[in-house]
C-alpha cells in the first residue's frame, strides 16, 4: 500500500466532492472511521447527513446499508433473524442491515430503548447474538447514527451508556451561502453521489486502521489526555464526566488525525482540536448549570482552559 496519508487524503478528497464546505466534518468523519469507531451526527434534516455516509462507503469500497428508526421498529429487523430451512432441516441466519461494513441508523431516537439497546453489543463487542450463536460483524465496521436535535416529540432519548459507545458526535450546520450556490449548481442535473468513484479497497482501510495506531503518542500527551478527561469529572457545572473509554477515544483520535497531517506523533494541539468531539456527548451538565445556559461545549473549553499543557517535548522537540 503507498502512503497512509496520500491513501486517507484520496477518501477526503472524494467525499468532499460530494458534502461541499464542509471540510472539516468530513475530516472527523474520516478520522472516526480510521480510529474503528462510531459516529453521531447530531443535526437538523437536509444538511448531508445520509449523504456523508453513502460518500464515505462508496469511496471506501465498503458495503452500506441504511437502517430507518422509527417506533415499530423491532430488534430483529437490526440484527437479523434465524429462520428454519426445510431443506436443510436446520436453522439458518438471515443477517439484518447491522451485518454491512458501513451502516446508516438514521434517526436512532425515534427508535424505542429496546431496539436501541440492539446495537450496543455490535458497536462495542463487533458482534452480534441472535438465539444463542455469536456472529462478527465484517471488517471494517463502522455505526453512523444520525439524530435531530430539534424535534424531541415521539423520541426516546439515548442513553449514556449507548452515548459513550459513540467515539465522536460532530455537528455539519447549515452551509454558507456561497456553499449553498454551490451545492444548487452541482446538483441541476443530477446528485454528486451518482458519479462518486470508489478509490480505494475495503482492504486497504483496514491497513489505515493499523497504521493509526502505529503513530507515537508521548506518555506526557497521555497523561494531558488522563488529566483533561478527569477535569470533566470535577467540574462544578457537571452532573456525569467522560468515562475512561473517553481517554482512550481522545488517544485513537489523535493518532489518525496526526497520520491524516502527515505526521507520525501526536501533538497536544490535536488533543485541544478534537476534545469536544470526542468528550462533548459523554458530558453530563448539573440540571443548575443548564439554568445558567451552561453546555457542555462550554465545560470542554473551561477543561482545556485549566489544564497545563505538556512542553516541547511533547510536541515533537527533542
Amino acid at each position: 500500500m503507498e502512503e497512509p496519508r496520500l491513501v486517507a487524503e484520496r477518501i477526503h478528497a472524494n467525499v468532499d466532492r460530494v458534502i461541499v464546505g464542509k471540510a472539516h466534518e468530513t475530516r472527523l468523519a474520516l478520522v472516526c472511521l480510521l480510529a474503528r469507531g462510531h459516529l453521531l451526527i447530531e443535526d437538523v434534516p437536509g444538511v448531508g447527513k445520509t449523504m456523508l455516509a453513502r460518500a464515505l462507503a462508496r469511496s471506501t469500497g465498503c458495503s452500506f446499508q441504511r437502517i430507518q428508526f422509527t417506533p415499530d421498529l423491532l430488534p430483529s429487523d437490526v440484527t437479523g433473524v434465524s429462520v428454519f430451512n426445510q431443506a436443510a432441516r436446520d436453522f439458518e441466519f438471515r443477517p439484518g442491515p447491522l451485518m454491512a461494513q458501513v451502516v446508516l441508523t438514521d434517526e436512532i431516537n425515534r427508535a424505542t430503548p429496546k431496539t436501541q439497546s440492539a446495537l450496543l453489543e455490535a458497536m462495542e463487542e463487533r458482534q452480534i447474538t441472535v438465539d444463542g450463536v455469536t456472529h462478527r460483524t465484517p471488517d471494517p465496521f463502522m455505526v453512523m447514527a444520525t439524530q435531530n436535535p430539534i424535534e424531541y416529540e415521539g423520541t426516546f432519548p439515548l442513553p449514556e451508556a449507548q452515548l459513550d459507545r459513540f467515539l465522536m458526535r460532530i455537528h455539519l450546520g447549515y452551509p454558507s451561502p456561497t456553499d449553498e450556490v454551490l451545492i444548487m449548481d452541482a446538483q441541476q442535473i443530477g446528485h454528486p453521489i451518482d458519479s462518486l468513484s470508489q478509490v480505494t479497497t475495503s482492504s486497504e482501510v483496514l491497513e489505515l486502521q493499523a497504521a493509526v495506531r502505529e503513530i507515537y503518542i508521548d506518555p506526557l500527551i497521555k497523561q494531558y489526555i488522563v488529566t483533561l478527561v478527569n477535569a470533566t469529572r470535577e467540574h462544578e457545572a457537571v452532573y456525569l464526566g467522560a468515562s475512561p473509554r473517553g481517554s482512550l477515544a481522545l488517544m485513537r483520535t489523535t493518532q489518525a488525525f496526526a497520520m491524516l497531517d502527515g505526521r507520525d506523533f501526536v501533538q497536544p494541539d490535536d488533543v485541544k482540536l478534537l476534545a469536544y468531539a470526542t468528550l462533548g456527548h459523554r458530558v453530563i451538565v448539573s440540571p443548575g448549570a443548564r439554568v445558567r445556559n451552561v453546555d457542555s461545549a462550554q465545560v470542554v473549553d473551561d477543561c482545556i482552559g485549566r489544564v497545563p499543557v505538556p512542553g516541547a517535548r511533547a510536541r515533537g522537540g527533542a
